[in-house]
């Protein structure tokens, strides 16, 4: 299958060293904000990247559920396998590509447990089929049928009928401390603008570097 001419030529704006912000979360806070307000269908999905102890790198959508100063918050079970790869190797990459606006976020950092407080505040606000959909699945597992799941979901919500829904202890939060930010924005003919935020640790000033595309 040729797919050779499948190709955008992007158009809308361009991005200029005067126009960033000098924090790069400030930037990140503009232009997620400028994300939501185009009605991007779920703007807070990221791909996240892990790498194993054997350099084995793996790929997967999650979440974005909150962001501040201190790094960027995701969900997950800790007995899967993102969660495994991460305790070898709490090194990651997270990438925003939002096609509408033409624009693509790669942050890398390190990842973090968050506490189980912080979990369990996030877990509280989570709608009641999402809680009881925590404790069903051994995210990673090999499964022979769906019905299993069917099975275990009838189960755990039996378990809770007119409970709360308890915190399971291998579901929780990780927060990405951020050490680079790369904003992308498309530009005519490939000649991209991309702005690469480093710093050598978190008492360090921000560097900003206008990179080729």
């Amino acid at each position: 299958m040729d797919i050779g001419e499948l190709r955008t030529e992007y158009t809308l704006e361009g991005l200029k060293r005067e126009q960033l912000a000098l924090d790069p979360f400030e930037q990140f806070e503009l232009w997620f904000q400028q994300a939501c307000a185009a009605n991007l269908p779920e703007p807070n999905a990221m791909s996240l990247a892990t790498v194993s102890t054997t350099g084995k790198p793996s790929q997967r959508i999650v979440l974005l559920k909150y962001f501040d100063r201190q790094g960027l918050v995701f969900f997950t079970n800790y007995e899967s396998k993102k969660a495994l790869q991460i305790s070898e190797n709490p090194q990651v990459s997270l990438l925003f590509f939002w096609v509408a606006l033409e624009r693509q976020i790669q942050i890398s950092g390190k990842a973090i447990k968050i506490s189980t407080a912080e979990s369990l505040k996030y877990f509280a606000t989570r709608p009641r089929g999402s809680q009881i959909g925590a404790w069903c699945s051994q995210q990673s597992t090999t499964i022979s049928s769906r019905q299993i799941l069917e099975m275990k979901f009838d189960e755990i919500k039996r378990k809770f009928h007119n409970q709360e829904i308890p915190l399971p202890s291998a579901w929780g939060g990780y927060r990405v401390v951020p050490d680079r930010f790369e904003f992308w924005q498309g530009r005519p003919n490939r000649l991209h603008d991309r702005f690469l935020y480093s710093r050598l640790d978190i008492e360090s000033a921000w560097d900003i570097q206008r990179l080729a595309p």
